[in-house]
């Protein structure tokens, strides 16, 4: 049985300050928290229905019912398992880039949604660590963690000065790419075999400052002139599908 305490802690979890505070985020839904038992992440407690435990009886669990279960869920319809996790922080270094030949920088991206789906498609084509402003939405919002469907667990995201993070690419010869709507066909472009390709806010693009030290600025050519932009995370996975 669940006490007033732990759902009142659960549902701080939904903000980003509590989040912080407590080290701690939340993970539901059969699936996303299967992967969650795949990964090294640290689980705290696990709060589950009789009909999920009896398909996982060597899981330790908090048995709850399903009105108990909507009471610190985040989702229309809870799904019978919903575990409280340790936050992990990457830390970035300069030594990181030198492991890896295919790099996402993320800047100023807002919507959970588009944040969790962006770090899905990631994982899909073989990005296990990408980096994102400090500006960002909270990699560990619940909506995040479900839009990514378990994805959160195999990638690696580190929070980074992006001005500074593109100082030591260009100090180490990376060219860095940014996603723009007036930048050169991607089509057309050949990548190197080590790259920075950058993403921008869903409003406003990629910031100026930013903007400014990319060797260049990549679009998605459109057949149709009466729209004016694809939403983020459509661009993410059409460049990142053309690069492969």
């Amino acid at each position: 049985m669940i006490s007033k305490q732990q759902i009142k802690f659960i549902n701080s979890l939904k903000r980003n300050k509590n989040r912080l505070q407590s080290n701690c985020f939340i993970s539901e839904g059969v699936n996303i928290v299967e992967d969650l038992f795949k990964s090294d992440f640290v689980i705290d407690t696990v709060f589950a229905t009789k009909e999920w435990y009896l398909k996982n009886p060597s899981r330790e669990c908090t048995l709850v019912n399903q009105q108990e279960l909507k009471k610190i869920s985040s989702l229309n319809s809870p799904n019978d398992v919903l575990a409280i996790v340790k936050r992990k922080n990457y830390l970035y270094n300069k030594s990181v880039i030198k492991k890896l030949k295919k790099i996402i920088l993320l800047d100023n991206i807002s919507d959970p949604g588009n944040m969790g789906t962006m770090i899905r498609t990631a994982d899909w084509f073989g990005y296990n660590h990408i980096f994102v402003s400090h500006n960002c939405v909270d990699f560990y919002n619940p909506k995040v963690v479900q839009s990514s469907m378990g994805s959160v667990f195999r990638v690696n995201v580190s929070k980074v000065n992006t001005i500074d993070f593109l100082l030591d690419t260009a100090s180490l010869g990376v060219k860095s790419f940014g996603a723009s709507l007036s930048g050169a066909n991607i089509y057309e472009c050949i990548m190197p075999d080590q790259y920075v390709m950058v993403f921008g806010s869903e409003s406003h693009g990629i910031s100026i400052d930013v903007q400014s030290m990319l060797d260049e600025q990549l679009s998605i050519p459109s057949n149709n002139d009466s729209i004016d932009s694809l939403n983020v995370s459509v661009a993410f996975g059409i460049i990142l599908s053309e690069i492969r």
